[in-house]
């Protein structure tokens, strides 16, 4: 029996002549576990038997609950279980020494909780500093007020054992073009072919919603400021979408809103990964500069499966001292972050007066007659 990754799987097989003749059955065994009420039984049994073989303390309900919440956070979905097992041990043997330590006869939810915390803090050193620069100024993230051509978006850091949430700026301008949006990432090689294909697809969905009866005269730039390690996802691309919009109509975006979610051609939101650190990330920064009772994020509605977040942001949350938006289109993402209608196009293909898509109209009508009249001077000339 060979135990291994499908990586390791495809070179041997692809390279190991013998590899065939040895290994004629392959099964793939899965790593999450669809959580329901049977397999919730099953998995509080499986908790109860790996204490008892281990000569550890019995663990409570609430402990059991517990421990079942941090295997679907594990898993990274509310409706999954994580089935690595091994971390699951390890977290009840921390947990017994904090029962032992306090002289507790059973491991509770709080024996469990303050081993999941005391993990956290052995590893979460880099997440202190990067928090730190944001708070310091160094890092500039503005987390109140409305600007321009700027938006907050929401990226993953993963340390290898640890992972958490970062807001990123990222800011477009825009001006008389050719139609082209330069990603500022591409163009110095810092961008990899997935958030290369996401500024790609925002460029598609610009011209599909605006130049249907007139050529773009517009040229845009989009950058993650501050960013000086390569950006390979597409899970901003909502948010550099809004902030294109934004600049190509000077309307403001509310700052204390930041936004994660990659988009189709047509508008439409797509899940991302990493969600809980997402929120968990701008939370941190917003709740360390106090809350305002405005500040939230926008996530895809894809999304909301997945959230299985702490305890202290679902209580912001009830409390309406933070917010989480679900959308399913891009339109709703740019109403909340203006204030303003988004605006559905009339039969005649016109957008509603004040609306965002007008003003865009407005913007891009006014460049391409401005490309009318340089091209006709030239011509003339």
């Amino acid at each position: 029996v060979l135990i291994g990754s499908h990586t390791l799987y495809g070179l041997l097989k692809a390279h190991d002549a013998e590899f065939n003749e040895l290994f004629k059955v392959m099964v793939d065994f899965a790593s999450e576990l669809q959580r329901d009420a049977l397999s919730t039984r099953q998995f509080a049994a499986m908790i109860a038997d790996m204490a008892s073989h281990n000569e550890l303390l019995g663990v409570t309900q609430d402990g059991v609950a517990r421990i079942i919440e941090h295997a679907a956070r594990e898993a990274d979905d509310a409706e999954k279980l994580s089935l690595h097992l091994g971390c699951i041990k390890d977290l009840l043997m921390e947990s017994d020494y904090w029962a032992r330590r306090e002289q507790h006869r059973q491991i509770s939810r709080g024996d469990v909780q303050r081993a999941i915390d005391t993990r956290l803090r052995r590893s979460d050193l880099l997440r202190e500093i990067m928090h730190e620069d944001i708070l310091r100024d160094t890092v500039l993230i503005d987390t109140s007020g409305s600007i321009s051509g700027q938006v907050n978006a929401l990226t993953v850091i993963n340390t290898g054992d640890f992972s958490f949430g970062q807001p990123s700026r990222i800011t477009a301008t825009a001006h008389l073009g050719d139609g082209k949006v330069i990603d500022i990432e591409r163009e110095v090689e810092m961008g990899g072919p997935i958030h290369s294909k996401g500024v790609l697809i925002i460029s598609s969905c610009l011209a599909h919603r605006y130049a249907q009866r007139q050529q773009l005269a517009l040229g845009a730039t989009l950058v993650f400021e501050q960013k000086y390690a390569e950006v390979d996802v597409d899970s901003a691309s909502i948010a550099e979408f809004c902030a294109l919009l934004s600049a190509v109509a000077q309307i403001p975006i509310r700052q204390g809103i930041a936004v994660t979610g990659s988009m189709n051609q047509f508008g439409q939101a797509q899940a991302v990964g990493g969600i809980n650190e997402k929120i968990e990330g701008f939370y941190d920064i917003c709740h360390a500069r106090g809350l305002s009772g405005e500040q939230g994020v926008i996530i895809p509605r894809a999304n909301i499966k997945q959230l299985m977040l702490r305890r202290d942001v679902i209580t912001a949350v009830a409390q309406q001292r933070f917010h989480i938006y679900a959308i399913d289109l891009v339109d709703e993402a740019l109403e909340l972050l203006t204030g303003l209608q988004a605006g559905e196009p009339h039969d005649n293909g016109e957008f509603p007066q004040e609306s965002i898509n007008a003003r865009v109209m407005q913007r891009l009508d006014d460049l391409h007659k401005l490309h009318k009249q340089e091209s006709s001077d030239e011509h003339q000339d």
